[in-house]
């Protein structure tokens, strides 16, 4: 594991308690390194309407964004469930518009497992104009 995995994974795993998931009680955090090196959190914020839930991968892509940044270089999902989980096929789409070959670590926070992946194997073929 490199130090940024390290970093990227401890700053999600310290964010994964603000998780708001009442409804499906899955608590996922994310973190992203972008191209400037500094790292950007978020985590997932559930809704009774479900359609308004917005997933950590995409709340800490939008931070990202906000701050000016565009490119993400690393993501790490993190979760408290006993196996890591990827990002929903709406996430998937999301992180393309900015790196379609990101690197992405999965991994999960009572268990300690970890997988390694890059979007592009994930979802081979996202949407482009």
């Amino acid at each position: 594991m490199t130090v940024d995995d390290e970093i990227l994974i401890s700053k999600a795993v310290n964010a994964l308690k603000n998780s708001y998931a009442p409804y499906s009680k899955i608590h996922v955090a994310a973190s992203v390194l972008g191209s400037n090196g500094k790292v950007y959190t978020g985590v997932n914020v559930e809704n009774s309407s479900y359609g308004l839930t917005i997933c950590a991968e995409r709340s800490a892509i939008v931070q990202m964004v906000s701050d000016g940044e565009r490119n993400p270089v690393k993501i790490a999902v993190v979760t408290d469930l006993e196996d890591p989980i990827p990002p929903c096929g709406a996430c998937r789409q999301f992180i393309a518009e900015f790196n379609p070959d990101v690197e992405i670590i999965l991994y999960s926070a009572s268990t300690g497992k970890m997988l390694k992946t890059r979007l592009s194997e994930l979802f081979p073929n996202p949407f482009k104009l």
